[in-house]
């Protein structure tokens, strides 16, 4: 079950409110990711203290561990992870693309060598459903094939692109189709591929508006493209052809991205990038990224939102101006990811 209100608009960003199985949620929205039913790191009391609304696992790795037979014991991720609100899980596509040659695809799916235990596994758009209606997730991401930016060692053609997207076309039927079987009571959002090819995503989109699922997703990217590539404008014609019953999930949201994808009308985001970095002793602030592992901040008990004492202040205002969150209409709060802060904040579009 999904409902989508569109609240507001300015230009293409929007102001929404999606109301989900497992609770409500007001976009645009930053999803801190759980890869295994937990975001490292951070126990679920911290996210809702936070005021994290949703956030999201991994289908392909669930699968591997713990296994399904494990989550089914449990009721579904929920119950697993301890977190009673809103949950996305992905597909699998991303992670398989990722196995490089590891996989072979074809037309019924992809047979791939489990990382876990060297098992052989097959993949496809129905057994992407059949995990996914075990976790109970409140929105199911359709199987697809992340389109690479190269191909064995050159950038991929329009024609390979084009194969590739029609395939992940097919794959969003029988994932439709699989999803209606198993009578599965949450969302299904397709995916829109196509390479770095506008045409072919603006056909993979009107492909899968015809399809009737509640909500679209950028796909494709962050598959090996230069920055200068960056597909972040593929996203922009999908508000307005999808209609108000849509909300547009993007996989890119680095800590200083996110106003430009609420500005192509993109309405949900997630990355590791914030849990992954902090692990890691690495902070984004409003000044810059800071590095707290570093010997002379050993016995520093400052907060670590004041500027990088290191940075010459031209260099700390530049930074603070690409990092200022920009999230949504300046008449309708909303909620984004506060890159100088573990925290949601409220933040307005310039």
């Amino acid at each position: 079950m999904l409902h989508f209100d569109l609240l507001k608009t300015e230009g293409l960003a929007r102001r929404g409110r999606l109301t989900l199985n497992h609770g409500v949620v007001e976009t645009p929205v930053f999803m801190p990711v759980g890869t295994y039913g937990t975001v490292k790191g951070v126990m679920p009391r911290s996210l809702e203290e936070m005021g994290a609304q949703i956030i999201l696992g991994n289908t392909f790795h669930l699968w591997l561990r713990p296994g399904l037979e494990v989550l089914h014991a449990f009721g579904g991720l929920h119950r697993f992870e301890g977190w009673s609100r809103p949950m996305l899980t992905d597909s699998g596509g991303f992670q398989v693309w990722s196995l490089g040659d590891m996989r072979k695809i074809s037309e019924q799916g992809v047979k791939f060598a489990s990382p876990v235990n060297g098992d052989k596994l097959f993949l496809t758009p129905e057994v992407s459903m059949q995990i996914q209606t075990v976790l109970n997730s409140d929105i199911a991401m359709q199987f697809d094939e992340c389109t690479p930016y190269q191909t064995q060692g050159r950038v991929t053609t329009e024609a390979e692109a084009r194969t590739s997207m029609e395939l992940s076309l097919r794959w969003a039927h029988r994932s439709r189709d699989e999803f209606q079987r198993l009578a599965n009571p949450n969302a299904l959002f397709g995916i829109v591929q196509g390479g770095m090819f506008e045409s072919l995503r603006e056909a993979s989109l009107q492909a899968l508006v015809e399809l009737d699922l509640p909500g679209y997703a950028v796909g494709g990217v962050s598959v090996g493209e230069p920055k200068e590539r960056d597909a972040a404008h593929h996203g922009a014609h999908a508000a307005p052809a999808a209609g108000a019953q849509a909300a547009l999930p993007d996989g890119r949201g680095h800590a200083r991205r996110p106003g430009r994808r609420v500005a192509c009308g993109v309405d949900m985001f997630d990355c590791v990038m914030p849990t992954r970095n902090a692990r890691n002793g690495h902070l984004f602030t409003r000044f810059g990224d800071l590095k707290i592992r570093n010997a002379r901040y050993k016995t520093d008990d400052r907060p670590s939102t004041r500027p990088v004492p290191a940075t010459p202040a031209p260099a700390r205002q530049a930074a603070a101006a690409s990092a200022e969150p920009t999230c949504t209409t300046s008449t309708a709060a909303a909620r984004c990811w506060d890159p100088c802060w573990p925290a949601f904040t409220t933040c307005t579009i310039t």
